[in-house]
């Protein structure tokens, strides 16, 4: 039965608790992996596995939120994931062996990656049309403040209560959460519970297939990729699998994911911007603390405060922008973000090794404000053709690809940082000769100030290492650049975001 009269901020705050409860447990667990590894006594390559089971069932579940919700009825299925993820949760806090708590992030992973996209779906239902613009500010600020708060909440539970208490945590987030929906969340008219035959062919299809496909993106960088037969194999299932997924949905009655929906021209072209944006957005946010760390020698702490900054500039401008959409082209304020994008990577792609703290926050204040810009107004274009009852399919996808595209970006940036560094020592190294004048130099002023010659020449190699690491952050960054660049001529392409005052 379909009820109308609950406020829709009661809505609002009832389907964002858990969404960001499930956003800070994708991240959260990241700077508590040594203590688990201590803990429970395995290696480092087994202990990711405790990230990486929570990736593959977040990806295997999101496509398939809106046909569970039709089968179960969408509250009930919002009430289950949030009990089992709750479930899960203690079950992690209490494991006492890797393989016990890889098995519950792996249902905890479950229940959580369906309340992304049905929250979304929630939200844009709930607001009138015209009211779409901030739906979507007051989403992407949950999105975007859960993988800030997540490491550092992360960290100091950690530090202080253990890392079990990072898992123990969502229990009294999980019981306000099921009382909350309880009361204040309703199925509309045309969610209706009904029997359908299920897909197994698609269903086998998807879940192996992205299964895999995770596990390449996750795993790929460490084994040095297609050298490793294990990727090889991976990667062949998974790229078999997916087409042959597509193919079963394109020609069934009764989809798993219903890929018609692609046939909206704004939704097809909104999809892949998300992919490649955050392909772009998420790599240059992987490399930065990385940078920081690894070159200016900055704490985890000064790389929070990096990162920080960022994260409530979009925190600040995304209701604006919510607002804003309901009076400017979506199309117009796209192109703001667009250019921010491009101006903050161009700024990150020419650091130096001698720039200040300054010079560093600048370029991300600009990637924070500009992601505001970014995101909300692709959202508003890319559903604005979307029906009530095709919007929980529609979200799935839409976030199923944002997904992928960090996952992509996380696993493509960090291969080029390293086959760059080792590109650009193998050119600076032929400098390094006894006929080359600028080396001859440097070798004799550093002769006064070393004890031998070894150490001598050991400064000017550690000096190198520098010098080509720097290059290659850059070279990385630029990368980033380019993927936006590439993006831009599908403004042109893009419909116009109907009026809506």
């Amino acid at each position: 039965m379909e009820k109308t009269s609950v406020n829709k901020w009661l809505v609002v705050g009832t389907v964002m608790l858990p969404t960001m409860m499930e956003i800070i447990d994708t991240t959260v667990v990241n700077v508590s992996l040594p203590h688990i590894q201590g803990s429970l006594s395995v290696g480092v390559e087994e202990v990711t596995w405790v990230l990486t089971s929570y990736l593959i069932s977040n990806a295997i579940i999101i496509p398939m939120t809106a046909w569970l919700a039709s089968i179960f009825g969408r509250k009930r299925y919002v009430l289950f994931s949030i009990s089992l993820f709750t479930f899960s949760s203690l079950m992690c806090g209490t494991a006492s062996s890797l393989s016990f708590l890889v098995f519950f992030r792996f249902l905890q992973g479950l229940a959580g990656g369906g309340l992304q996209p049905t929250s979304q779906a929630i939200l844009l239902e709930s607001f009138p049309l015209k009211e779409r613009g901030m739906a979507i500010s007051i989403y992407m600020m949950g999105t975007v403040m859960g993988p800030t708060i997540g490491p550092i909440l992360g960290g100091w539970i950690t530090d202080h209560w253990g890392w079990r208490w990072i898992f123990y945590i969502n229990l009294p987030v999980g019981v306000i959460s099921l009382f909350m929906v309880t009361f204040f969340i309703f199925d509309p008219a045309y969610i209706k519970r009904k029997i359908k035959k299920v897909d197994y062919w698609g269903l086998c299809f998807l879940s192996i297939g992205l299964a895999s496909l995770q596990t390449v993106l996750d795993k790929g960088h460490l084994k040095d990729w297609f050298s490793s037969r294990f990727i090889v194999v991976l990667s062949v299932i998974s790229f078999s699998l997916l087409v042959l997924f597509v193919i079963n949905e394109i020609r069934t009655k009764q989809p798993l994911v219903q890929l018609r929906i692609f046939k909206k021209r704004s939704y097809a072209i909104g999809c892949t911007i998300i992919f490649l944006g955050f392909f772009a957005f998420f790599g240059s946010v992987v490399l930065l603390p990385l940078y920081v760390q690894k070159l200016m020698g900055y704490t985890a702490f000064l790389a929070g405060l990096v990162m920080g900054p960022g994260a409530i500039a979009s925190i600040f401008f995304l209701p604006l922008v919510g607002r804003l959409t309901k009076f400017i082209d979506a199309r117009y304020l796209l192109a703001i973000g667009f250019m921010g994008q491009l101006l903050a990577l161009y700024l990150m792609s020419h650091f130096t090794l001698q720039i200040g703290f300054w010079q560093i926050i600048w370029p991300r204040l600009i990637q924070g404000a500009s992601l505001a810009f970014f995101f909300v107004p692709l959202a508003t274009v890319a559903f604005m053709e979307v029906k009530k009852q095709e919007m929980g399919n529609a979200t799935a996808i839409y976030n199923l690809l944002r997904n992928l595209g960090a996952s992509f970006g996380t696993a493509i940036v960090t291969t080029i940082l390293s086959r760059r560094a080792q590109f650009h020592q193998n050119r600076l190294i032929e400098h390094l000769s006894p006929t080359d004048i600028p080396f001859q130099q440097s070798y004799e002023q550093l002769r006064h100030y070393f004890p031998s010659d070894f150490h001598a020449l050991g400064g000017i190699y550690r000096e190198l290492l520098h010098q080509t690491n720097m290059l290659a952050f850059n070279d990385a960054f630029f990368f980033c650049f380019f993927l936006f660049l590439i993006l831009l001529p599908s403004l042109i392409i893009l419909k116009k975001a109907k009026k809506t005052f």
